[in-house]
């Protein structure tokens, strides 16, 4: 067994700092969850309204398009962070996340402005896309530097708390604006609501945020000396940390963007599931999936971050085929058992990430480490992932689905299977 039986309780300090960490992360999510879950009412509000799967797909390709900003941001941000602390660069991240929603919710149609709507879209969703290639590792090292010795997956699981916490506010306020009003109320301006609110939510963020302490871990690193360039120490010392932050993202992104984030949307176009039913379905499953986390990162402490994660892998590879089997035509019931299915075997994934990729490396490049990999793997497989399974779904290849998620789980278990078990460790690296 790994990890601390005797673990410390978490001081005052280091909850208000997981705290911090996680609210910025929720706020993160919430955008690209409200974009996801409202595409399909919105995407004929920016594209021609003749066809309105052609509309779904573009909006999607816009939501793939904007991953391709997050390496950058992870870059970026992620040297900001290690050069100049988790604190300002968290405050950064969550002040342009949150301009990115407003310039949404107030953008005009194409049938006002024509071809300039989906081009500020775009740059409104370019820009969320670099505050999030920052925002996330930089909350990862924030968070998990402030937890006590061998609670590092419990109080990394808070930032997947919050994670899933964002979504769950995503589906929820889309739930309440498709059920409350009607079609003409939502498409003149009830998805916009949702986009304002979340930015408003992002000045309170802000605010609390502004009002932490930087961590020991950074504290200790800048007095030491640590790194002023840390791409380049990367490349140069910690390519194997590189490669492993890729492995083991690969299955977790793809799999939880197609059962968290675009679900609904995806039995809405494919199989003429209500939305609001599709919507309600989401926000059952992921209450119950942040009431999980924290017992699985409770498990991975315990017991080891491969175990936990080799769950996650091994039960997807089993459940893929037959959830996709049984969605095809299946109704609000069968949504639900899959999704619920689904977030149970994604929370030994859920659970641990945080705390893996902390403990590949030192504090001086630990957020350029996670942000930079992790940004790009999520560009290429998340934001694509919706774009792919609706369009094979809409050409009858569903069963195609299964194949590419069992290749993602094989990527994971070469990682997790080549690399030391992080739970082992007392303290991170320095």
């Amino acid at each position: 067994m790994a990890g601390n039986r005797a673990a410390p309780r978490f001081t005052r300090h280091q909850r208000k700092s997981i705290l911090a960490g996680a609210l910025g992360n929720a706020l993160e999510y919430l955008d690209w969850g409200l974009y996801a879950s409202l595409a399909p009412v919105f995407a004929g509000q920016f594209f021609p309204q003749d066809d309105p799967l052609a509309a779904f797909l573009a909006a999607l390709a816009i939501f793939a398009v904007g991953f391709l900003m997050r390496p950058v941001g992870g870059a970026v941000l992620g040297t900001y962070a290690d050069r100049y602390g988790r604190k300002k660069a968290l405050v950064l991240t969550v002040g342009l996340m949150s301009g990115g929603g407003l310039a949404i919710a107030l953008c005009p149609t194409y049938a006002q402005i024509g071809v300039v709507s989906p081009l500020v879209l775009l740059l409104a969703r370019l820009v969320q896309a670099f505050s999030a290639g920052g925002e996330w590792p930089s909350s990862v090292s924030y968070i998990v530097e402030s937890a006590a010795p061998g609670r590092r997956a419990f109080a990394g699981s808070f930032q997947q708390v919050s994670t899933a916490g964002g979504i769950l506010l995503a589906s929820l306020f889309a739930f309440v604006v498709t059920s409350v009003l009607d079609e003409q109320q939502l498409q003149a301006w009830g998805w916009r609501v949702a986009f304002g609110v979340a930015a408003a939510m992002g000045v309170l963020v802000l605010w609390l945020r502004a009002r932490t302490g930087e961590t020991e871990h950074f504290e200790s690193a800048e007095s030491s000396g640590g790194s002023h360039r840390p791409v380049r120490a990367l490349f140069a010392h910690h390519k194997l940390g590189l490669l492993r932050v890729v492995g083991i993202t690969v299955p977790g992104t793809i799999i939880y963007y197609l059962w968290i984030t675009s679900m609904p949307g995806y039995m809405s176009a494919t199989t003429g599931l209500e939305l609001d039913s599709a919507l309600l379905a989401n926000s059952i499953a992921v209450v119950v999936f942040m009431l999980l986390l924290p017992i699985g990162g409770l498990a991975s402490d315990r017991f080891g971050r491969r175990p936990t994660f080799m769950f996650f892998l091994v039960g997807f590879a089993l459940f893929a085929w037959p959830a996709y089997r049984v969605l095809d035509g299946g109704g609000f019931w069968t949504l639900l058992v899959v999704e619920l299915i689904g977030v149970i075997l994604l929370v030994g994934n859920c659970a641990n990430v945080a705390a893996i990729y902390a403990e590949l490396f030192p504090t001086s490049v630990r957020t350029t480490g996670t942000g930079l990999p992790y940004a790009a793997t999520v560009a290429l497989f998340g934001g694509t992932a919706p774009y792919l399974t609706t369009w094979l779904a809409g050409t009858g290849h569903q069963d195609k689905i299964w194949v590419y998620l069992v290749g993602s789980v094989a990527v994971g278990m070469i990682t997790i299977l080549s690399m030391p078990d992080g739970a082992r460790k007392r303290e991170l690296d320095r």
